[in-house]
């Protein structure tokens, strides 16, 4: 009977002495390890300020927006518009997508730390030629007469069963599994900050055109009630000139004006058709859906403004989505310095297989059936014309990009705050005086319709007293609408982009 041949035992200080290599070996990483720069920021907000001391906005060093912050402005139709653009964007619908693939990336990327497992089986049906290799060594050995038999018979078509496991593994000897996974989180938060941007700009968007939209409709209004007010005053006119007490000189003036004034409606109009348009569009709505939803109102409606408090600016500094998209940019490009490091040293795979060969299907199970083996395979980069180190040369100054690129984003970053907080400055100082502006037209216009009920001045000082009043009222609507939209230009500058937590309550509500 023939033996089994015992299986190869390692002494035991050998086993150690190669388990400590291993280990050495998996411990080296190439390639330079990641820094997260910290962006730099002022002390406070007054520190870093172009412009006018005028335009300096004073701002709480401990508080923050809140995630939802279109809410502080308590306007219900504007909250359901941004639940429904979250809920319909394509654009966000996209963004999330891009996040959830480069998790799975991620996973595909990780996967590589353990070793592959493969299990096989066929069964195949064959015959062997009766002039292949193996027949010319039998006729070389027994001759053409006596290989003739021999090779007749193995021939004879037969069925072959295989099965086993196949196992690989690569050693991460210099690390270029661990610098690959390092990339691949490095683009899940970049990919995650780009979500950000998107909720930010959508959220930003939308109430951006709701507060234009708002701002056209009561210039609308106003215009339409210029008009009646200068055609109440045509009508006065020519009421004079047929009876002799005006020429038509005064009467040919005040036409035309009513006329510029009509001439300013149909653009009005035409911006309302657009900026519904917009919204729709952002909720994802066919022109015309929003009509009822977004019907101007019949009285002058401005919002309260929420108090601005930005929080600390190193806070704001982080809180930015392009900030934390340009350092894991840049991150992955210090990554990507490793992996192509490690590309140049040789890389080790250790190859197993296990399973039963057998061409009778009652042995196939049989242990003489068994088939195995296992053993290393290197790897090792001799010559490519320098590729592989033109490679690590072009990952180097994507880095030293990526590096630029970040600190720019930052720089910008402080600017768009600054740009943002002088506009809503200004427009706070201008709102304010247009305010005083209005009481003060709103006075001699109740002023002279006193008088004109008490007979002592004509309709026309009325009309006139009138008109100043809507123009006041025509210019602080402005105002407030674009100080609204210098609120959202705020919370867009500071990176105060809405996260999954404050919609959900938010659509909660």
């Amino acid at each position: 009977m023939r033996k089994i041949p015992r299986p190869l035992r390692v002494p035991p200080r050998d086993a150690l002495a190669s388990c400590a290599i291993a280990v050495l070996l998996a411990g080296c990483i190439l390639g330079p390890d990641f820094v997260k720069p910290t962006p730099p920021a002022p002390d406070d907000w007054s520190a870093w300020h172009s412009g006018d001391e005028s335009l300096r906005v004073p701002l709480g060093a401990g508080d923050s927006l809140r995630p939802d912050w279109w809410r502080t402005f308590g306007d219900p139709v504007l909250d359901r518009l941004e639940q429904r653009a979250f809920a319909a964007s394509p654009d966000l619908k996209t963004a999330a997508l891009r996040f959830a693939q480069a998790r799975v990336q991620r996973g595909i990327v990780a996967s590589q730390q353990v070793p592959e497992l493969d299990m096989t089986a066929t069964a195949t049906r064959q015959r062997l030629s009766e002039n292949g290799a193996g027949s010319r060594v039998l006729r070389a050995i027994a001759g053409e007469d006596a290989a003739a038999p021999l090779i007749a018979l193995v021939s004879e078509p037969f069925t072959l069963y295989q099965a086993g496991f196949d196992a690989s593994w690569e050693l991460d000897l210099w690390g270029r599994v661990r610098r690959s996974i390092e990339g691949a989180d490095a683009d899940v938060e970049r990919q995650a900050a780009l979500l950000d941007i998107v909720r930010l700009s959508l959220a930003s968007e939308v109430a951006q055109n709701y507060f234009e939209l708002r701002t056209v409709q009561q210039q609308i209004r106003l215009a339409r009630e210029d008009i009646d007010a200068l055609q109440q005053r045509l009508d006065l006119q020519q009421a004079r000139v047929r009876a002799g007490l005006a020429d038509h000189l005064d009467l040919d003036r005040q036409t035309a004006e009513l006329a510029a004034v009509r001439a300013q409606l149909p653009s009005l109009l035409a911006d309302e058709s657009a900026g519904t348009n917009r919204i729709a569009l952002l909720l994802g709505e066919h022109p015309g859906a929003l009509n009822a939803e977004l019907r101007a109102a019949l009285e002058d409606v401005r919002a309260s403004l929420p108090d601005l408090a930005a929080g600390l600016p190193s806070e704001v500094a982080r809180r930015r989505p392009d900030i934390r998209a340009a350092e894991a940019r840049l991150h992955r490009a210090t990554a990507n310095i490793g992996v192509g490091r490690a590309d140049l040293y040789p890389s080790i795979r250790i190859g197993a297989h296990f399973g039963s060969e057998s061409y009778l299907a009652g042995s196939f199970t049989d242990w003489g059936s068994r088939a195995w083996s296992i053993g290393p395979s290197l790897s090792l980069p001799l010559f490519d014309q320098g590729r592989r180190r033109n490679v690590v040369q072009l990952r180097e100054l994507e880095q030293q990009e990526a590096a630029v690129t970040y600190q720019r984003t930052v720089l910008q970053a402080w600017q768009e705050v600054d740009d943002a907080l002088s506009g809503y400055a200004a427009e706070t100082q201008r709102m304010r005086s247009l305010e005083a502006r209005v009481r003060s037209a709103r006075d001699p216009w109740q002023v002279t319709r006193a008088r004109y009920d008490a007979g002592t001045i004509d309709y026309t000082a009325v009309l006139d007293a009138q008109r100043a009043y809507l123009q006041a009222r025509r210019d602080l609507a402005t105002s407030h609408g674009r100080l609204q939209t210098r609120f959202v230009a705020i919370n867009k500058a500071i990176g105060n982009a809405p996260q999954e937590e404050a919609l959900a309550v938010s659509q909660a509500r």
